[in-house]
């Protein structure tokens, strides 16, 4: 079959050129959303009469044919089909002589357009769906931890301790953002680019509004140059995905050190978890470190494509082919781990006894020490300053801390009982803090967020 374009040109393509210039390769998972768009032009082109109702049906039967063809597997690829688009508008004339109409009024510039942002849509959706899945074996795991408590960090020093299902819920939290922001971005990517032509619309009476209520789309293109030379919605998914993937990234490398022997918080289910092939002891977060490593695929994805559009003149331009792969790959990626990760935090053994014991420092409880003072008049630098000198002098050797602070003029033994181990995580009763209480109307909240 000869190109789409072979009116105007004597011979034929250069392989060099074939090889570079076929997308099918990639964009053949698109082959639902580009038969999708068809019909929806089929179906506005007969409304506005360009064709007739016979017609329509022809067309519309053909493309019923293709896609069960390219599902199921039997459909006969042509070595001139460079893309889905080619390849669907090939069969389909071969199938129904009305086919060669069916292109009326449309160009590759904003049907590749659209079947990108309605993949993208579904998508998203996907995507979604199984970040709340995740947040909800977050959720099952922190209702589940009841008063267990480990130690929180900064600086990765222990800091001061905090309910389990409080640290649970903050990655929580963090991916909900994502899901706010996939949905913000989905808003976006929900605009029909049918009807802009190669560039300046169409001498015909299309009805692009007619198209995108066919597909469902939300709104439609202001302006024709804009609609297909945008790929903003395909960066700013990309960037969605980046940050989920962070995200996702700082979940797997808690996991790796709390898995380790030095931290012991956890123990690894034997389904998502790999051994070594010369250490038999070994039980390794594979998972988790994929977590972690994929984030930078995720990054790549994103920044390789920002540096693709950022020298690109209205309107199409054939760097914009570069949009799907890194889309395609984000997407995956992001699927995959999150399927991963959900399993391996559902699947994990909280060693909560470990947690405690490493959060029972009396050193940890130093802030609560200063904030006794505060609640009795005390200004909180003098007041750090003491508890401070308390500090330093309990690791000079002088006694313990417990000792020291009950000995203390400033303190006393009503003060030091706030050393005692699991007092000071039920102190930060705060809206949002890290004690029992607040973290049972925090998960209240959490619940009705993600149930909402």
């Amino acid at each position: 079959m000869a190109t789409l374009w072979h009116g105007r040109f004597e011979g034929g393509s250069s392989e060099a050129l074939q090889a570079l210039n076929d997308s099918l390769r990639f964009d053949l998972r698109m082959f639902r959303e580009d038969i999708a768009g068809s019909r929806a032009h089929v179906q506005m082109l007969a409304e506005v009469g360009l064709l007739d109702a016979g017609e329509r049906d022809e067309i519309l039967a053909a493309l019923d044919t293709v896609e069960d063809e390219i599902a199921g597997g039997s459909f006969d690829f042509a070595v001139n089909d460079e893309d889905i688009h080619t390849a669907v508008e090939r069969r389909v004339t071969e199938l129904a002589p009305a086919g060669a109409k069916m292109h009326t009024g449309r160009s590759r510039n904003d049907q590749v357009v659209t079947d990108v942002r309605l993949w993208t849509r579904g998508a998203i959706d996907e995507v979604v769906e199984l970040v709340g899945n995740l947040q909800r074996t977050l959720l099952a795991r922190a209702e589940s931890a009841g008063d267990a408590f480990l130690p929180g960090y900064t600086h990765l020093q222990q800091a001061q301790p905090v309910a389990l299902a409080h640290h649970l819920l903050a990655h929580g939290w963090a991916l909900d953002r994502d899901v706010e922001r996939l949905g913000e971005a989905r808003a976006r990517v929900d605009v029909s680019a049918l009807g802009a032509g190669a560039l300046a619309g169409s001498s015909l009476p299309l009805d692009p509004t007619k198209t995108a209520e066919f597909l469902g789309f939300g709104a439609v293109f202001e302006n024709s140059l804009d609609a297909v030379g945008d790929r903003d919605f395909v960066a700013e998914t990309l960037f969605a995905l980046a940050l989920l993937g962070v995200h996702l990234s700082r979940i797997g490398e808690e996991l790796i050190l709390w898995a380790s022997t030095e931290f012991g918080f956890v123990e690894l289910d034997d389904g998502f978890s790999t051994g070594s092939s010369m250490m038999p002891q070994k039980k390794n977060p594979d998972i988790a470190e994929l977590a972690r490593g994929k984030a930078g695929r995720l990054i790549g994805n994103l920044t390789g494509l920002l540096a693709t559009m950022k020298g690109l003149p209205l309107t199409y331009n054939k760097d914009l082919q570069e949009d799907k792969e890194p889309l395609f790959d984000a997407v995956d990626t992001v699927r995959l781990t999150l399927l991963a990760l959900d399993g391996m935090v559902a699947s994990t053994t909280f060693c909560t006894e470990r947690m405690a014991e490493a959060a029972s420092s009396p050193y940890a409880a130093a802030t609560d020490l200063a904030e006794w003072l505060v609640a009795r008049g005390v200004p909180f630098r003098k007041a750090h300053a003491v508890v401070g000198e308390l500090v330093r002098r309990a690791l000079a050797g002088e006694g313990e801390l417990i000792a020291l602070v009950g000995a203390s003029a400033e303190l006393g033994p009503e003060a030091a009982a706030l050393l005692e181990p699991g007092v000071s995580v039920t102190r930060r009763t705060t809206v949002g803090g890290g004690s029992p209480v607040a973290v049972a109307r925090q998960l209240e909240r959490f619940r009705a967020r993600i149930d909402g």
